[in-house]
């Protein structure tokens, strides 16, 4: 599987419970401090639920 790596980029203050339960989900503590995820279905899926707030690299 490919590793993809997320950076939150902007906040996630005013915005709904379930996108900020979906970025504590994926392990984003801080802005701009990245993680790396095997790129799976699941994953790409949450990663595109929040895909305004974040940034993704392969």
């Amino acid at each position: 599987m490919a590793k993809i790596k997320i950076t939150q980029v902007r906040s996630a203050i005013n915005r709904p419970k379930r996108q900020k339960l979906t970025l504590q989900a994926l392990g984003i503590k801080k802005l701009h401090n990245p993680v790396e995820h095997e790129a799976t279905p699941q994953i790409l899926g949450m990663v595109r639920k929040v895909s305004h707030l974040v940034k993704v690299e392969e």
